[in-house]
């Protein structure tokens, strides 16, 4: 019976998504956890697997469009099935495609006929994988793993040729090449059966016996089913393709890149012919691209003068993350009654307490991981500062999860430290570290962003004194850091050189009064000035 899949709610903010990806496409097999497609919300681009088995009979929403959340994403169920009912918000009924009712007889018949029972045989059957939209056969050009070798998830299996270029296939599943039904050099239809791998001994010559029984089955099925779907029943498994062209270097030489690797790189726009591989015999790993450092280019700057004689610009559609920035921040501003607390700070004793720790081996913290630190410590002081305004009651929380501003491609994401009053400096600078890597690569997850009780905005490293931030609800208050300058000071009645940095703390008045946001930041500068403090 077909079923509705709708568009899921992936973050607590999340109103609307956008299907960045479809993984499959309509009229395809779908199997319970296999990716459907790729989701942007308001925070990041998230994976989705199907909870549901069965052909992908319809897609809600385009690639690049969007839908609000529990709009209708797609339709799984039986191939035929009309879906229209489910669509109008009716029930559904299983429909035999017109012209095919004479053919109930001969379906009736494949199903009485004696099935082999593979539910014993601990062995898998790998196919050979349709690897472009215009491939109907492939050619084995080089088996990677030999009879009787053991396989893992994730190593190659073989290259394959298609018609359009000589790709790499990968094992889905760990055991021992049982069988390799395509010898190298000779070709094979798409679905036919390319290798075996199981328990060492499992009886794969009935399990490929099955298989061909369920094909001549299905042989007398519509001619419009043009993918073979195995029996449930048979207990044999089938693995997706998760083939990946290979490039090339200018000397025509193939260049060996793991599936993932390619991926990413596709994603970053890195041309593989420049990563340096550490992997077998120099294929390049997911950790070659993540480390790779691109060689900047002279540009042609004739290329892009723009004429002053004519007007000149161009419109972008609007993220998901940037329409709940939008959305957030102007109600945040709007709603929230603000007011702005500015205090000078002394960095030269944390100055010389950075250096200190700095000087041991193994540990690196910044300015920023220290005050995070002290915001925590004093946070724990004044726990009315580190409050929610919820509606009709104000939450004090006696735990202090600090949310840090991490600024992406697309705008801008708070990642969580979580009760950070409780952590070390080093710790503390890991997790930043940890928190910013993955927001640049969109693989935050929700709880990474989810809970802050405080708030701060750092734009120090960018060379701004001071500026005022927008309170991140459902927080009371969120510190804006500025740089540390060097700059005249008088000290004992004599001027002389010293280092200042600049804070703001903004303010929701509903929940915090300036007698309250003046009294923690005095707490905060005493923590600052006198790092040991906050470390006792």
């Amino acid at each position: 019976m077909a079923e509705i899949i709708k568009l899921p709610q992936l973050s607590d903010t999340m109103e609307e998504g956008t299907v960045a990806k479809w993984h499959k496409s309509v009229g395809e097999q779908v199997n319970e956890g296999d990716l459907l497609a790729d989701i942007e919300t308001d925070k990041a681009t998230m994976e989705y697997e199907s909870f549901q088995e069965g052909i992908l009979l319809y897609q809600g929403v385009e690639e690049g469009k969007t839908a609000k959340v529990n709009a209708i994403l797609a339709i799984v169920g039986e191939k035929g099935e009309d879906f229209q009912s489910l669509l109008d918000g009716g029930d559904t009924k299983s429909e035999i495609p017109a012209g095919n009712e004479d053919k109930k007889p001969s379906s009736a018949a494949a199903e009485k006929k004696e099935k082999i029972d593979t539910s014993s045989i601990k062995a898998t059957i790998v196919k050979m994988p349709k690897l472009s939209d215009t491939m109907k056969e492939g050619t084995v050009s080089k088996w990677h793993k030999k009879l009787n070798e053991k396989v893992e998830s994730g190593e190659l299996l073989a290259d394959i040729e298609s018609d359009k270029a000589t790709m790499e296939f990968e094992a889905f599943d760990d055991g021992v090449l049982l069988y390799q039904a395509v010898e190298e050099g000779k070709s094979a239809e798409v679905d036919a059966v390319l290798a075996v791998i199981g328990e060492k001994g499992a009886d794969y010559e009935s399990l490929i016996k099955a298989y061909e029984q369920n094909n001549s089955a299905q042989d007398s099925a519509p001619e419009e089913e043009v993918k073979a779907e195995t029996s449930t029943d048979s207990g044999i498994t089938e693995n997706a393709s998760s083939a990946t062209i290979a490039s090339e270097n200018a000397d025509g030489s193939r260049i060996k890149a793991s599936p993932l690797a390619k991926k990413m790189a596709s994603e970053k726009g890195i041309n593989l012919t420049q990563v340096k591989g550490t992997g077998d015999n120099g294929r390049i790993t997911k950790r070659d691209i993540e480390n790779f450092v691109p060689v900047v280019a002279a540009s042609n700057a004739s290329a892009s003068n723009v004429s002053s004689s004519s007007e000149n610009y161009e419109e972008k559609d609007i993220s998901q993350m940037r329409k709940t920035i939008a959305k957030r921040l102007a109600e945040s501003k709007f709603t929230a009654p603000h007011f702005y607390l500015t205090i000078e700070l002394d960095m030269t004793n944390a100055i010389e307490a950075r250096k200190a720790i700095n000087s041991m081996e193994g540990v690196k913290v910044s300015f920023n991981d220290m005050v995070v630190k002290a915001a925590a410590v004093a946070l724990q002081k004044h726990p009315q500062v580190n409050s929610s305004w919820l509606g009709d009651k104000i939450r004090i929380n006696h735990h202090v999860n600090i949310g840090v501003a991490v600024a992406v491609e697309d705008g801008l994401l708070v990642p969580v430290v979580r009760y950070a009053n409780t952590k070390q400096l080093s710790q503390i600078g890991a997790e930043v570290k940890d928190f910013a890597q993955r927001a640049k690569n969109k693989k935050l997850q929700p709880q990474d962003w989810e809970g802050s009780t405080f708030s701060i905005s750092n734009l120090g490293m960018f060379g701004i004194d001071e500026f005022t931030a927008i309170v991140n609800p459902p927080n009371s208050c969120i510190m804006a850091v500025g740089a540390i300058k060097e700059v005249p000071v008088v000290k004992n009645g004599q001027i002389v050189p010293g280092s200042v940095m600049k804070v703001t703390l903004s303010c929701d008045h509903r929940t915090v009064d300036g007698a309250a946001g003046a009294a923690f930041l005095q707490t905060f500068k005493q923590l600052i000035e006198n790092p040991v403090a906050m470390l006792a």
